[in-house]
């Protein structure tokens, strides 16, 4: 018999979370599915999601998977071509390419056929990762615009503080002024922008983690924004014991307890992907009802404060993150965020959906 920990994917979840964001938007959906879908399963979720007009990866394999099973929308590589030798696949498979660097366009330009590819040429408007400064932008432009290879044009941006106070103003502006002259397709908004800043939508808005059933906002939570979460990790309580006071929990012992309690161990641990850096009190539910981890993650467990939940016992269900727990809420006290536990959980824990 396998360990119990698992990974439900609820893709009717994932669907509410796609008309959450046609409710925000008329643009045109690029659903982000990059990380294999946040680590919940690629031609899962672009079944689910196959009413969006298009989809956004990084590996070419990945697209290629997707045109394999049958998805004709839009699939667009966020990072573009990573050698020359992955340009004729973008004709073969009728992808659409990020075009980012100087060194793409000469990829480019080695590329001897002629109308084949759509392009999206990124605009580096200060995020300053990927993409055409200001200063280089219209020589860049100039270039895809002759260019033989090119039959279609769409201009892009990425903000980077669309879910903070200091919002998008600035990087709007200098995309603005530089794509006015050119009457050509936009994307430029994220989760946060998609719901927050609606002049900034466009003709294509790039949902990622709103998709999953997170919220991008510290300040505003996946239920207010009508958002359901799709993955919930659950495992089993595998012992319960009790403590005397002063007894220590695990390496390190980080955690003594004050006063004689009861304590539950839980398989699951880092190699499945919690953060080993969650500190105690981390939230968790035992049997539905809310309590706290205690103590350093181990590498297959995890200890649990039972004091509060008399009926708890070995095969008792532990929910780690998902149904009725949010998983915003786990990761605000681990000091990290949602993507990087969604896309952490490892693949020996099974996945269903």
């Amino acid at each position: 018999m396998s360990r119990p920990i698992h990974a439900h994917i609820d893709l009717s979840a994932l669907t509410n979370n796609l008309r959450a964001v046609r409710r925000a938007t008329t643009a045109r959906v690029m659903a982000v599915v990059k990380a294999n879908a946040y680590g919940h399963g690629l031609l899962r979720v672009a079944q689910a999601l196959n009413g969006a007009e298009g989809f956004a990866l990084l590996d070419v394999r990945d697209a290629i998977t997707l045109r394999d099973a049958g998805f004709r929308q839009t699939i667009l590589l966020l990072e573009g071509f990573f050698s020359q030798d992955e340009v004729p696949l973008l004709a073969e498979y009728q992808l659409t390419t990020v075009i980012h660097s100087q060194q793409q366009l000469a990829w480019l330009d080695a590329y001897p056929r002629k109308n084949g590819l759509s392009v999206w040429l990124k605009i580096n408007s200060g995020m300053n990762r990927l993409g055409f400064t200001p200063a280089e932008f219209p020589a860049a432009m100039e270039r895809l615009k002759t260019h033989r290879a090119v039959r279609d044009i769409t201009l892009m941006t990425h903000f980077a503080t669309a879910d903070e106070a200091a919002g998008i103003a600035a990087q709007l502006q200098v995309f603005n002024q530089l794509a006015a002259p050119y009457h050509l397709p936009r994307s430029l908004a994220n989760s946060a922008a998609i719901l927050r800043y609606p002049a900034a939508h466009g003709d294509w808005v790039r949902p990622g983690i709103m998709l999953y059933g997170s919220s991008p906002f510290a300040d505003s939570s996946a239920q207010q924004l009508g958002l359901q979460a799709v993955e919930t990790l659950s495992s089993q309580l595998i012992s319960v014991r009790e403590l005397r006071a002063g007894d220590g929990i695990g390496y390190g012992a980080l955690f003594r307890a004050d006063h004689n309690m009861r304590i539950g161990t839980v398989a699951c641990g880092y190699a499945d992907g919690y953060p080993r850096h969650a500190p105690s009190g981390t939230p968790i539910l035992v049997n539905g009802q809310r309590t706290r981890t205690l103590g350093r993650v181990s590498m297959d467990m995890l200890a649990v404060d039972l004091s509060n939940i008399p009926d708890a016992q070995p095969g008792s269900r532990v929910v780690l993150w998902g149904d009725g727990l949010p998983v915003d809420d786990v990761a605000s006290a681990a000091g990290t965020i949602s993507y990087e536990m969604l896309c952490a959980v490892t693949a020996r824990v099974p996945v269903s959906s």
